[in-house]
């Protein structure tokens, strides 16, 4: 049976892991974006003659449908990765914190890591493996969640293990500090990357900006395979035939005709588009819902010899929470630095933002060197707040409206907002979306 194109709307990962994933079972796919360029809030950004990008994403070895499709449009991993083992750095207030994962099996990798840590007492040692061994083994049911922090009083972690550790730690899996994180999405990450193989643990770290990581392979891919990607071209409506979408309204005052449309956006833009129809108002409910918590990432030049003395470090203290050194890239004295959160904690005026930045790093340096120059970008909507019982917001791709889907990393995949919610989001969207085709449910 030959099938009309499906309309994907959006070209962020998510976006992109549909369509990819369409096209190579041999499903025609249009692709939409209403920017210049796709990848969504993981994309290249200018700074000066550099290419950076709008915010400091990372990966784990148990990213796996992530490398997988990287892998499938022709991304070379083991250039476009650099693969280290797990080794955490966090520092503040005169304390430090550093734990490493030696070459052991799962979980006993982690298990060494956690006893043999530098910075933290014998007692605290043993009460941080109680901890994340209760943790890995958490299966909560939704109606079960609590705050990550109630978790971590109950399991005695002391303030200065949540500080240097669990607080870290959320708010790099989950962009939400733990008092109000959801223990169930923190369990889940924990359990994927630290129970099951010693290289899920791992950290990649991108040595490319994040449009050559994927997304610029990803377009030529779905090209490539008869696909038609359309950037600079903005939705603003479906089309319906009676209780089904028929296609898509764009904005030049043109319509493309579908029998299956992708939403691959964010929950308000989501909401923009949805038709008023009585079958799509718990699904509206569960977009309104869904708020959103903001990241800035901070990018200081400085002279090519500011060097810091590992790629990446946990701050513990102030409204910077991780420094990147960018050499990494071959970008020599380029810091970026990330301040997750709202304000007062995060400071709204970029100067201000930046200098906070500069001080982190001569904090760290014991320096007094000043930055050539500065970029902050800030993504207002970066992730949705993982709170508890979120999981329960969060719609199914399937919609009580024939033909339309949803895609993103805020839809109900189990897992934060991170690149591999968003990829394997868009992974299964596409493979309901074709059980559909061939009359499964």
């Amino acid at each position: 049976m030959k099938h009309a194109a499906v309309v994907i709307v959006g070209a962020g990962w998510a976006g992109l892991a549909c369509a990819v994933e369409l096209s190579r079972q041999g499903r025609p796919v249009i692709l939409l974006e209403s920017a210049r360029q796709p990848g969504g809030r993981a994309r290249r950004a200018p700074f000066g003659s550099l290419r950076v990008d709008n915010g400091q994403h990372l990966l784990m070895g148990a990213c796996h449908e992530t490398l997988r499709l990287m892998h499938l449009v022709g991304v070379d991993t083991a250039q476009a990765l650099r693969r280290l083992p797990f080794d955490l750095h966090v520092v503040g207030g005169g304390e430090a914190l550093h734990l490493k994962a030696p070459a052991l099996p799962a979980p006993l990798h982690m298990a060494a890591a956690l006893l043999t840590a530098r910075g933290l007492s014998v007692g605290e040692r043993l009460a941080a493996l109680r901890c994340a061994a209760a943790l890995t083994r958490l299966r909560l049911a939704e109606a079960d969640d609590l705050p990550l922090g109630d978790l971590l009083q109950r399991y005695r972690q002391s303030p200065r293990l949540q500080r240097l550790l669990w607080a870290p730690l959320a708010q790099a899996i989950l962009n939400t500090p733990p008092e109000h994180a959801s223990s169930r999405l923190m369990a889940r990450v924990l359990r994927d990357a630290m129970g099951r193989s010693r290289h899920d643990s791992d950290l990649l770290l991108f040595r490319t900006d994040l449009g050559s990581a994927f997304p610029d392979h990803a377009i030529d891919f779905i090209e490539r395979h008869g696909g038609s990607v359309r950037l600079c071209s903005r939705a603003t409506g479906l089309a319906l035939e009676g209780q089904r979408v028929s296609g898509v309204a764009l904005q030049d005052g043109t319509a493309l005709s579908a029998d299956a449309v992708v939403l691959a956006v964010p929950p308000y833009a989501a909401l923009r588009l949805l038709p008023d129809q009585p079958a799509l108002q718990a699904t509206a409910s569960q977009l309104r819902r869904l708020d959103s918590q903001p990241i800035a990432t901070i990018y200081l030049r400085y002279p090519p010899s500011v060097r810091l003395p590992e790629a990446m470090i946990g701050l513990a203290e102030g409204p910077i929470q991780w420094l990147f050194d960018r050499a990494l890239y071959g970008q020599h004295g380029l810091i970026a630095a990330i301040a997750g959160g709202s304000p007062p904690a995060v400071p709204t005026d970029n100067t201000a933002l930046a200098a906070a930045a500069a001080d982190a790093v001569n904090r760290l340096l014991g320096s007094t060197v000043t930055p050539l120059d500065h970029r902050v970008i800030r993504e207002q909507r970066a992730t949705f707040t993982a709170r508890p019982g979120i999981d329960a917001r969060r719609p199914g791709h399937a919609t009580p409206l024939a033909g339309l889907w949803l895609a993103g990393d805020h839809t109900a995949t189990g897992y934060p907002a991170t690149l591999e919610g968003a990829v394997r989001s868009g992974v299964e969207c596409a493979r309901y979306l074709l059980q559909s085709d061939n009359g499964q449910p």
